[in-house]
């Protein structure tokens, strides 16, 4: 086979051509650092890429929500157990209320301390997270959620939304509670009825706190009342909440400090009340569950003089009363605070994990569009070499000729 002087240079040209090209490659690899310019460097690779830097852009969208519900989680977290500990003072506070050498000033007193303690509730009622969103207003929490209207009474502005973010492709938490499930509402377990004495009673009668003997007691959700046919006789009456049938039994003898059975509930009634008098048992979440409203009712209770035993009797009847939705509000917060604490762990499980992800999504990435120095490095001085050889061969064998050998 004859190659002429002409293909012989044409075949070398092209090859160091071939051969810078590639060299310019590398070097431009080097210089960027970038393995992956465009993508008909690597079609396949460029396609990965592709998805790689959406599932890193999704990642990275996750962990800011997982940071902001967490945050959010800790502010609610730790305003719950600063009205944890407001209700604990107002518990610490009616039981010296019921201290029977109080005078009417000293009720007055304890009165106006439970007004500051409402008013340091209803502050945190009004709590903020670090975006400034109120903790316990729902879905609308650019508004303040609680007030004071022209009567006094504590009102709710926000709704019964509960504010949640994406944190994984398939899973939301939830990052709020509002109002209403916290400050107006009683959890159906580990409350107690509520007992309640008539303000018009006329004898010396007080209700004590509920028992309860049997959980399991269909009954246990009807309301009662005890109404006084005389000094010595009463009758039940049972209300059905899902019916609204009122059942009334008979007439039953009345001895002070015995126990009533109520369905699977007892109840004791002390001293001697009057015909006409007439006491409740009310379940937890069928009553008034406004820790506010409680409070001012608890308040107007402390301020109403006592000048006789009958007044003396209501008094103790109602702060029984207070006490027990006092208590359930109370196990309603520390049930609320236990299913944040428990999303707090739930979220921050989720960021070790997505975490993880992001960092393995960000190494494939890299391997992907990332230059390898080291191998690189290597492969462009072994093109440099190539190239240089290639160059001095082409010298050296483009000067033999015919006209040599001859002469």
């Amino acid at each position: 086979m004859r190659i002429s002087s002409a293909q012989y240079f044409t075949m070398n040209v092209s090859s160091m051509s071939d051969q810078q090209a590639q060299l310019s490659q590398l070097y431009q690899e080097l210089s960027s650092g970038v393995s992956l310019a465009t993508p008909s460097d690597n079609p396949l690779g460029a396609a990965q890429a592709v998805q790689l830097s959406t599932t890193a852009t999704t990642l990275s969208q996750y962990t800011t929500n997982q940071s902001t519900a967490l945050s959010s989680l800790q502010a609610e977290d730790s305003t719950l157990g600063s009205v944890n500990s407001v209700l604990q003072s107002i518990h610490t506070l009616v039981l010296r209320a019921g201290d029977g050498s109080l005078n009417n000033g000293d009720r007055g007193s304890l009165a106006t301390q439970l007004t500051s303690l409402r008013s340091q509730l209803m502050t945190l009622a009004n709590s903020t997270d670090a975006q400034g969103n109120y903790l316990f207003a729902g879905y609308q929490s650019q508004s303040q959620p609680y007030s004071t209207n022209s009567a006094g009474a504590v009102t709710y502005s926000g709704d019964a939304g509960a504010p949640s973010v994406q944190v994984t492709d398939s899973h939301n938490v939830q990052t709020g509670d509002n109002g209403t499930s916290i400050f107006n509402s009683v959890s159906a377990i580990g409350t107690s009825a509520v007992p309640a004495g008539s303000s018009s009673n006329t004898g010396t009668g007080v209700i004590g706190t509920v028992s309860l003997n049997n959980p399991t007691d269909p009954t246990n959700a009807d309301t009662y009342a005890l109404n006084f046919t005389s000094s010595t006789t009463y009758t039940i009456s049972q209300t059905d909440p899902a019916t609204g049938t009122t059942t009334v039994g008979g007439p039953q003898a009345f001895s002070s400090g015995t126990a009533i059975t109520l369905g699977g509930q007892s109840v004791t009634i002390s001293g001697q009340p009057n015909a006409g008098d007439s006491f409740s048992v009310t379940p937890a979440t069928q009553g008034s569950m406004d820790v506010f409203a409680n409070l001012s009712q608890l308040i107007t209770t402390l301020q109403t003089p006592i000048s006789s035993g009958s007044t003396t009797a209501n008094y103790q009847s109602a702060l029984t009363t207070s006490m027990t939705q006092l208590e359930n509000t109370m196990n309603n917060v520390v049930t609320a605070q236990a299913a944040v604490g428990g999303r707090e762990t739930e979220v921050q499980a989720l960021q070790t994990v997505t975490q993880t992800n992001t960092l393995q999504t960000s190494s494939n990435l890299a391997d992907l569009t990332q230059v390898d120095m080291v191998k690189t490095i290597g492969q462009y001085t072994l093109e440099q070499n190539a190239l240089q050889a290639a160059q001095q061969a082409f010298v050296k064998i483009q000067s033999v000729s015919l006209f040599q050998y001859l002469s």
